[in-house]
């Protein structure tokens, strides 16, 4: 009772004042008609808060997400299904889930009456413009009286987690491998190659073929060996983003590094799609394989969804992460500013058999800048650039309101004339300084 009290409405507690001010005047005229107006004005906030305080409801709630991931700027739909346990009808019910500010503003949802052992559905629409991992819920039931005189306040402790990812821009099919050493299709095999005649031999089956013995090997191992069924030829693919704070400029979703995390996304994706093994590493020490018992893309798309830009994370960081367990292959990286040092480290990063392919954002162009700083800004842009083009990678420039369906396809042999530019640009930079 004590606690029902304490959930009596604004209402009920005027009805409360309204009954003291009652009987005060009635002591003070002497009008037993007012006392009576003053003893039902107190009795019913009172019975109210007997009523919700003794009321014992057994419910169950079951929040469902449709879907549990979805891209920036989609809505998904929140499904709350609560079941009444106990053998007596609800009264009037409002429910409140809690929210982030990201997803909007807590909805609120009146459910009339719930009859005993049934159950009810109630659904409202969230929708994020910001990628992230958000929590929904939890349930907040309040639980009220006929006439809204005072309401208790029962809460469920589970919650659900909707993931916002990235939005994946649908890109179109290029030649991206082996076109940059002239010949030759720039993919690694599956399988390990051993011994002079290209066998990958394995141990003895019951029901191997023995015109598939591998000789060599069962006399160098002491044991029947037979060759391995022809493997499929597997391209594989590294993506790399570049997470350093000083790296991008702007704010919200129409920052740099919002463009930057949507490119990753998109690439990623359409790499994964056109049947490449996929790796994505990031400058703040992600490493996430994209196979498909791992996560396949949505474990990329997940960790995109959290990526944050970080003052800890550096070049060199990103580039040990690229090296690593890298074989010949495809790196595509979407960098942000770079200094010559740093564009160094990634030229020297090239191996043979490899395709590097580099979106080097021009970040300065995210600030507007004019006149001189422009200018000098745009140099030192084409003199990174230009670095990278000399150590073997395939540059291409992007500057703010670029779209990356319209710039991808320069990803097979870099910008046209760019290193011409940027090796002009270098030099009026030489000059001017």
């Amino acid at each position: 009772m004590r606690n029902a009290l304490r959930g009596l409405t604004t209402r009920g507690r005027c009805f409360l004042a309204a009954a003291g001010a009652a009987a005060l005047a009635a002591l003070l005229l002497g009008e037993k008609d007012l006392l009576r107006v003053a003893v039902l004005l107190a009795a019913l906030p009172l019975m109210a808060a007997w009523y919700v305080g003794r009321t014992r409801y057994r419910l169950a709630c079951v929040r469902s997400l449709e879907p549990r991931r979805v891209p920036v700027g989609v809505s998904a739909r929140v499904v709350l299904r609560l079941t009444n346990l106990s053998w007596i009808p609800t009264g009037t019910m409002l429910l409140e889930d809690r929210l982030p500010y990201a997803l909007g503003s807590k909805p609120r949802l009146v459910l009339e009456r719930l009859e005993a052992q049934r159950s009810s559905s109630v659904g409202y629409t969230v929708l994020a413009d910001l990628r992230g991992r958000y929590t929904a819920g939890p349930l907040v039931v309040r639980l009220t009286d006929p006439f809204g005189l005072c309401e208790m306040i029962r809460s469920f402790p589970s919650v659900d987690r909707l993931t916002v990812i990235p939005r994946v821009l649908a890109l179109p099919s290029i030649p991206l491998t082996g076109e940059y050493g002239g010949s030759g299709d720039s993919r690694s095999r599956a399988a390990a190659v051993h011994g002079e005649d290209d066998a990958a031999p394995r141990e003895y089956r019951e029901g191997d073929d023995l015109r598939r013995v591998h000789w060599r090997s069962t006399a160098r191992v002491g044991e029947l060996m037979v060759r391995r069924e022809e493997q499929p030829w597997e391209a594989l693919a590294t993506v790399a983003l570049d997470t350093r704070t000083l790296a991008h400029r702007g704010e919200g979703p129409a920052s740099s590094f919002e463009w930057a995390v949507t490119a990753a996304a998109s690439i990623a994706v359409h790499l994964r799609r056109d049947r490449y093994r996929l790796r994505l590493v990031t400058a703040c020490g992600v490493d996430a394989d994209a196979r498909p018992e791992l996560g396949g893309e949505g474990l990329v798309l997940d960790h995109l969804a959290e990526v944050r830009l970080t003052r800890r994370a550096t070049v060199t960081g990103l580039v040990d992460l690229t090296r690593k367990r890298s074989r010949a292959g495809l790196v595509v990286g979407v960098f942000g500013t770079l200094t010559p040092p740093e564009a160094a480290q990634l030229a020297a990063l090239r191996s043979s058999g490899t395709t590097y392919i580099a979106f080097l954002l021009n970040t300065t162009s995210w600030l507007g800048l004019t006149g001189t700083e422009r200018q000098e800004a745009e140099a030192a842009h084409a003199a990174t650039a230009l670095a990278l083009v000399r150590g073997g990678w395939r540059v291409v420039p992007v500057s703010h309101g670029a779209k990356l369906p319209e710039v991808w396809p320069q990803a097979t042999r870099g910008s046209q004339g760019f290193t011409w530019r940027a090796a002009m640009a270098e030099t009026v930079a030489g000059v001017g300084r």
